[in-house]
């Protein structure tokens, strides 16, 4: 199935909307420039979604994550890593769960070979895998008039981040917060989201997918993308700093060396918030530093065109390369990084 035999990517492109293969939305006109408009929203025509239902559905996947399923309420949505039994991250999650159901999302290209992996070890339990990624909408909101504008549709808004609610309307989950303005993410059906979206797109400025992950880049919330898979520890990532990991559950695939780069010795990779001038910058790409030129300190997690013409980016790398001599990009001759301020703090 091509993206654009679905309704609501069909009823997009009619309005407008350029698409291309990946999901990735474009809209005409003018981009951002300087600062996000007072309100936005996005198509994430981006993100897959996976469907679990049946009984043993939530101890199956409890089995599987970086975090608890168990216990996910229906008033909130956690993230979650899928790793290898070596600890690397095949997948980023975002999950929440409705009656009877537990949703996990993640980008549209990984989703069905994440998908295949778990069918995989489902074996007798009462649990079933959907591809539900065509039946739903979801949409990026965010700005300072963006719940002004929610509570048409959802009175009372989630306060704080990866609080859930649910109405007829869907699902609303808070996001955290970037460029000082909270964020929201709304579930839809698609058939719902194409009578709303004459209303947002009117009283909200519509954002390309592009500049709506630029706002998760400085959340400090990372993805894994196809060329990161099987690259990071989630902590290499600060997975366990924004909620993806809990230490206190049973055991899953890599659980052991997760634990094991947590409790034994001092971690000495994590994430930062970088800014490259004048390059273009792709995830997986390897940086170097001045202090020890001859092989790579580190790898691009995510990045996205600022807007300021500039490259702002989610990068993994040795603590000591951010501390001695410069950080470049492809090599040590490359372009220079310079380090922003994530918006939570990394461990002393």
């Amino acid at each position: 199935m091509t993206m654009m035999t679905t309704p609501w990517l069909q009823f997009l492109a009619d309005s407008g909307v350029r698409i291309d293969a990946d999901g990735i939305t474009d809209f005409d006109g003018p981009a951002p420039a300087g600062l996000l408009p007072r309100g936005y929203v996005a198509p994430l025509t981006d993100l897959g979604l996976i469907a679990l239902t049946g009984e043993d559905g939530p101890g199956f996947l409890h089995s599987q994550l970086t975090n608890d399923v168990e216990h996910l309420t229906p008033s909130e949505a956690r993230l979650a890593g899928y790793c290898t039994p070596k600890g690397r991250l095949l997948a980023s999650l975002l999950m929440w769960k409705t009656e009877q159901t537990i949703f996990l999302q993640l980008p549209r290209p990984l989703q069905a070979s994440v998908q295949k992996r778990l069918q995989m070890f489902i074996l007798r339990s009462k649990a079933k895998l959907n591809d539900v990624s065509d039946q739903h909408a979801m949409l990026g909101l965010g700005g300072e008039s963006a719940a002004e504008v929610l509570r048409q549709w959802f009175p009372t808004l989630p306060a704080q981040a990866f609080a859930k609610q649910d109405t007829s309307f869907g699902s609303l989950i808070r996001l955290p917060d970037a460029f000082g303005s909270p964020r929201y993410q709304w579930i839809a059906s698609a058939e719902l989201a194409q009578q709303i979206w004459p209303e947002l797109s009117r009283t909200l400025t519509p954002i390309g997918t592009r500049v709506w992950r630029l706002t998760d880049i400085h959340a400090g919330i990372p993805q894994i993308t196809q060329p990161t898979q099987e690259q990071f520890v989630p902590q290499m990532i600060n997975f366990e700093l924004i909620g993806g990991v809990n230490f206190k559950k049973g055991c899953y695939p890599g659980q052991e060396i997760v634990a094991r780069s947590q409790y034994l010795g001092k971690l000495k990779r994590r994430m930062l918030l970088a800014t490259v001038e004048g390059a273009e910058v792709l995830p997986a790409m390897e940086i170097f530093s001045s202090a020890d030129p001859g092989q790579p300190c580190g790898m691009i997690v995510n990045a996205e065109r600022n807007l300021q013409n500039g490259v702002d980016c989610l990068v993994e790398l040795k603590i000591a390369a951010a501390e001695e001599g410069t950080v470049h990009l492809g090599s040590a001759q490359g372009p220079v990084l310079s380090f922003g301020k994530l918006p939570y703090a990394l461990p002393a």
